[in-house]
């Protein structure tokens, strides 16, 4: 399942459980649609296969971690309830575009013009004195391969209909 221009134009965004305690999701999903269109959003209950599917890259590196990362996404994650987002953008590189909209990861580093630099009330240090995960608010996709990962994470097939190109005309009005 590909949308007939391919992925660079469209992102998805993860609202993670901090940004849902926090009631920030929609003021972080108005953020984001300012640059480019919201297509659709939804809530799920995350299960293991959504986040383990979602952090594989994370989990490959668990040797890394000072924390069991396995243990630490079922902690954080599983059960809980986030929102996701899809967008499309006019242009290639709509996921990097977004992306950058986020600031740094450790929202004590990003700029204050930064969703997270914003929103963010964590900082890596005092997540890793606390061996844990950085409380971070939002994932977007890196570029075009993780959008098309993370549409079928969250989204999938039954959600297809979403990339035609109808849905990328109403981009372009």
């Amino acid at each position: 399942m590909a949308p007939a221009g391919g992925w660079g134009r469209w992102t998805v965004a993860t609202c993670k459980p901090d940004a849902t305690r926090r009631g920030l999701v929609g003021p972080i999903l108005e953020w984001i649609g300012a640059e480019v269109r919201l297509v659709e959003r939804r809530s799920v209950v995350v299960t293991e296969r959504h986040i383990f599917t979602h952090y594989a890259d994370m989990i490959a590196l668990d040797d890394r971690f000072p924390f069991d990362v396995r243990a630490e996404l079922r902690r954080n994650w599983v059960g809980q309830t986030v929102t996701v987002a899809l967008f499309h953008g006019q242009a290639e590189g709509t996921p990097e575009h977004v992306r950058g909209l986020l600031g740094h990861y450790d929202p004590a580093r990003a700029a204050p013009d930064s969703i997270r630099g914003h929103f963010g009330a964590d900082s890596i240090a005092q997540a890793r004195a606390e061996g844990r995960f950085i409380d971070n608010l939002i994932h977007t996709s890196d570029d075009a391969e993780g959008s098309e990962r993370e549409f079928n994470v969250w989204f999938g097939p039954a959600f297809a209909h979403l990339l035609t190109p109808q849905h990328e005309e109403l981009s372009r009005d």
